[in-house]
């Protein structure tokens, strides 16, 4: 998967986040869950694109550590939405499964970054 592929894909996952939450019931549970939720989905996207334009290899991993992190703080809010709306659950499942596929490539190319500077 090349750059402008993966910038696409975390563009997809925020939007199809912000959907999801369009469509959600606002009630005392969702409206936090959803706040943090569209902060935590749309973060991956600016922060790999800041990755992308780092201006060493430290710079890239630490970007790409912000891009973790917000990837799998998503899924948990994902999650917790699940169990109060199972009504949603075909929707939600399908938003779980992309962050935790984003968050696998996310973390291979840590490691291969890491990899790679530690052999500098």
């Amino acid at each position: 998967m090349n750059t402008e592929e993966l910038k696409s894909r975390f563009k997809m996952f925020a939007i199809n986040v912000a959907l999801l939450i369009k469509d959600l019931p606002k009630n005392i549970i969702n409206i936090p869950y959803c706040n943090q939720l569209i902060r935590s989905s749309s973060s991956p996207g600016t922060n790999y694109r800041a990755a992308c334009r780092a201006k060493s290899s430290a710079d890239f991993i630490n970007k790409l550590k912000i891009v973790e992190e917000e990837l799998d703080e998503s899924v948990y809010f994902l999650e917790l939405l699940l169990y109060f709306n199972p009504d949603f659950e075909a929707r939600i499942n399908i938003l779980i499964k992309e962050g935790n596929e984003l968050l696998a490539i996310t973390v291979s190319s840590l490691k291969t970054s890491r990899e790679n500077q530690n052999r500098k």
